[in-house]
């Protein structure tokens, strides 16, 4: 599932139609994991003011004041050719044609992501916005806030750092990479958790996200850049999908919390 480093990769990729007009949509699959508004389809000459992250949802600002919101699920991904190199695969369910001559395509097999589309204050007010906590790369993101919010919680670190309505942006992968470069158990319970503790994820968190970004983010399965390109933080990843091999001379563990796998070290990972 693509988290806060592809997503922010792909808005990266998306700068070339920033400016530009939206001159023609076509829906190919009314239904992904929700009905795409049909209203969208009266979209006419219409300016990309912006295009933003919140969480892991990608936010386009329009003219109209009205705004599509895309999320990628587990296995969505936006795709950005020239007309020169445009060519329709198989499960690309969304079209949306620029006046520079883009075509942005949203291509996904599982269809888990969803598209939207309404007026700026009633996007916003959405539950799935509403809900969302202080994005993963936020000034706002410290230890003292993850201690406020976690320390009468009886729920493993690793699933509360899965928890968008605490950090929003943060998926399976990371968070076995940042309870790693914490040096936190991911079986530690949320009351069980120090403000050191918290301001040591914090720091991690960021850490790691930020060379996520810096490499692409990670290609497993169906992530790529808006240009087809491959991320390369996989081959940073220190725990994750890596069980039996050894860091440090130390082996690492896979162990399933609450239908997820997590990946850990330890003999590591004692705090």
């Amino acid at each position: 599932m693509p988290e806060l480093p592809e997503v922010e990769t792909t808005i990266r990729g998306l700068k070339s139609i920033i400016g530009s007009k939206i001159i023609n949509i076509k829906i190919n699959t009314s239904k992904l994991r929700y009905f795409i508004p049909k209203n969208i389809l009266l979209i006419n000459s219409v300016r990309i003011i912006n295009i933003k992250r919140k969480g892991k949802f990608i936010i386009f600002y329009l003219q109209n004041k009205h705004s599509i919101v895309f999320h990628l699920g587990m296995s969505g991904r936006l795709r950005l050719y020239k007309k020169s190199d445009f060519k329709n695969n198989k499960h690309d369910h969304f079209l949306l044609v620029t006046n520079n001559r883009r075509f942005l395509i949203f291509n996904d097999p599982r269809k888990f992501g969803f598209i939207d589309y309404d007026l700026y204050k009633i996007i916003n007010s959405r539950k799935y916005f509403a809900s969302l906590g202080i994005d993963a790369l936020s000034s706002s993101l410290d230890g003292p806030y993850l201690f406020f919010k976690i320390s009468k919680s009886v729920v493993p670190i690793k699933q509360i750092l899965l928890n968008q309505n605490i950090i929003a942006g943060i998926g399976n992968i990371y968070a076995s990479e940042i309870l790693f470069n914490a040096k936190i158990s991911p079986l530690k319970r949320g009351k069980d958790l120090k403000l050191d503790h918290c301001n040591e994820i914090c720091k991690s968190t960021k850490k790691i996200l930020k060379k996520a970004i810096n490499n692409g983010g990670s290609s497993l399965r169906d992530y790529v850049a808006t240009d087809g390109t491959l991320g390369n933080f996989q081959n940073n990843f220190k725990v994750y999908n890596r069980e039996g091999k050894k860091i440090s001379g130390k082996i690492v563990k896979k162990i399933i919390q609450y239908g997820r796998s997590t990946y850990f070290c330890p003999f590591i990972q004692k705090k």
